[in-house]
């Protein structure tokens, strides 16, 4: 036999040597996990359970549910132990102060302070970017005060309480 006939069975076997490795590795990390849980410390079950540890025996540990809750479970039936702030924020919805943690959307937020910020948000007129020489800024201003002085010419409305009928 030539080496070209048995590199595809060693590189096969590598493969397995590999995979069971990292899986054998996995499996530890999880008993390690399940191994430094105390009382007090927010669980998640394998089953999608939430509840805090009461007891920690060497197979099994007995989890609080609920008030009046107490159930027996296997070790290995645990899937994460959670930190304080993921056990408040999934079971009890308490978020902690997430400020710091908020990154602006866009550029602008970083650069204007609050007054120009409101002042920008009251702007309801849209913002006209075309070059005008300063005849045409003189003209658009005449135009509009003519625009006033016609809207105020004009007559009011009222309700319906006219005359003709």
């Amino acid at each position: 036999m030539s080496l070209v006939t048995l590199l595809p069975f060693i590189v096969l076997i590598g493969a397995m040597f590999l995979m069971t490795r990292s899986a054998k590795k996995k499996q530890q990390q999880a008993a390690d996990m399940r191994n430094q849980m105390q009382p007090g410390s927010g669980v998640r079950t394998i089953g999608g359970m939430y509840a805090t540890v009461k007891e920690v025996s060497d197979d099994t540990v007995l989890v609080d549910a609920g008030p009046g809750v107490e159930l027996l479970f296997a070790k290995n039936a645990i899937g994460a132990v959670l930190s304080d702030d993921e056990y408040n924020r999934i079971v009890h919805g308490i978020e902690h102060d997430l400020k710091s943690d908020v990154v602006p959307d866009d550029a602008s937020s970083l650069t204007e302070t609050d007054e120009s910020a409101a002042a920008a948000a009251s702007d309801d007129e849209p913002v006209d970017f075309a070059k005008k020489d300063e005849k045409d800024e003189a003209e658009e201003s005449s135009d509009d005060a003519v625009a006033a002085e016609a809207k105020a010419d004009e007559p009011k409305k009222t309700d319906g309480d006219s005359e003709a009928k």
